[in-house]
């Protein structure tokens, strides 16, 4: 064992709460979670940032001390790569997202360059025992949020649960879902959100705090670096159980972002394939860069899940060829940028008060 100072911790170790002054062991178990330390070797100039502990960017510099966790990632638009198969102080690891998830054989879509390249000093040790100084190398999910709260029902009582599924990660999806919960935090209803699948980063949720939502909840907080087909499922389950019962009143709306595409590797399809999960769902909104992937998705969602979309929002629905297309499919558009106001009238009811619109809301 032996002392190490931390100059950065990332987002993703936000469960665990570690402080910057930590102790690591030579121990590293090779799992998607293990909290790792270690040194940035090279500069970037480009995605070049840290998302820490507060939800900051932070810029990297040589010589900086992080802590992250292991994990995977499956990227369009960034780098992919997968937790090792066996790590030890002194070897050398990549950084492969912003939120901290650190792996190997790290790909780099174009334009972003190459990735930063750690040397790995150590395991973070925790030390549950407070009677003797036994350290154990740590895991994110050893400060999930506790799986104490029975499922919902999904055909019970319950809040309403919007959810917003896109063609491919940056389809807007976000974006229309701060702009669905400032438009119903006007109107006087109480709001939580969460993302349920994807790679660990908590800008999305910490937009959606900041929009109005009172309670937001992420993967990460369940012990899950990154979301797959066999992980989605029961975090989904166990964050539809939190969000309901968030303090210290019940909601009124859930908004739900299933992260990346809907054909992607981060578990979309498992969730939907859920049957409490998919029960829950009352209103859709499909996020498209474009007519066929909007023409697509309407038609597997309905197809495969039966589940038929609401509302069109995202790229797709920011020129006239677009909105074009989506009425000549009998589909509703919604420009979540030049009119997030509209998007309660069109999911719900057309009266504009809390009173009414509570009124609209499936329970």
């Amino acid at each position: 064992m032996k002392r190490c100072t931390l100059d950065k911790i990332a987002s993703v170790t936000l469960p665990l709460g570690l402080d910057r002054n930590v102790i690591l062991g030579a121990e590293i178990p090779a799992v998607a979670g293990t909290v790792v330390a270690g040194r940035v070797l090279n500069a970037k100039s480009t995605y070049n940032t840290l998302e820490n502990a507060h939800g900051r960017m932070v810029v990297l510099q040589p010589g900086d001390v992080i802590a992250g966790a292991l994990g995977h990632r499956d990227a369009l638009l960034g780098y992919s790569g997968i937790v090792p198969a066996r790590v030890e102080p002194g070897d050398e690891l990549q950084l492969l997202n912003l939120g901290g998830v650190i792996g190997t054989g790290a790909h780099a879509a174009p334009g972003i360059g190459e990735p930063f390249r750690l040397e790995v000093l150590g395991a973070v040790l925790s030390f549950p025992f407070l009677d003797r100084r036994e350290g154990r190398p740590a895991n994110i999910a050893d400060g999930a949020i506790p799986a104490s709260a029975p499922e919902p029902d999904p055909f019970g009582a319950r809040p309403s649960v919007v959810a917003f599924v896109g063609t491919c990660m940056n389809s807007g999806k976000t974006t229309a879902a701060c702009a669905l919960i400032a438009a119903l935090r006007r109107r006087g209803l109480r709001v939580v959100a969460g993302k349920l699948t994807g790679v660990s980063l908590r800008r999305d949720v910490l937009e959606m705090a900041d929009c109005g939502a009172s309670d937001v909840a992420v993967f990460t907080d369940f012990g899950v670096v990154t979301t797959n087909r066999a992980s989605a499922p029961a975090c989904g389950r166990r964050m539809l159980a939190h969000l309901a019962r968030a303090e210290p009143h019940p909601p009124d709306v859930i908004v739900l972002e299933f992260g990346d595409g809907l054909l992607g590797s981060y578990g979309v399809d498992a969730l939907l394939e859920d049957e409490l999960v998919r029960g829950a769902i009352d209103k859709v909104v499909l996020c498209a860069q474009d007519p066929v992937g909007a023409w697509g998705a309407v038609r597997l969602l309905d197809e495969r899940y039966g589940l038929a979309v609401d509302v069109v929002a995202g790229k797709v629905t920011d020129t006239p060829a677009g909105l074009t297309f989506l009425e000549s499919q009998g589909l509703v558009s919604w420009n979540a940028l030049r009119d997030g106001g509209a998007v309660g009238d069109l999911l719900f009811c057309p009266e504009s008060g809390a009173a009414e619109v509570s009124a609209c809301l499936s329970y």
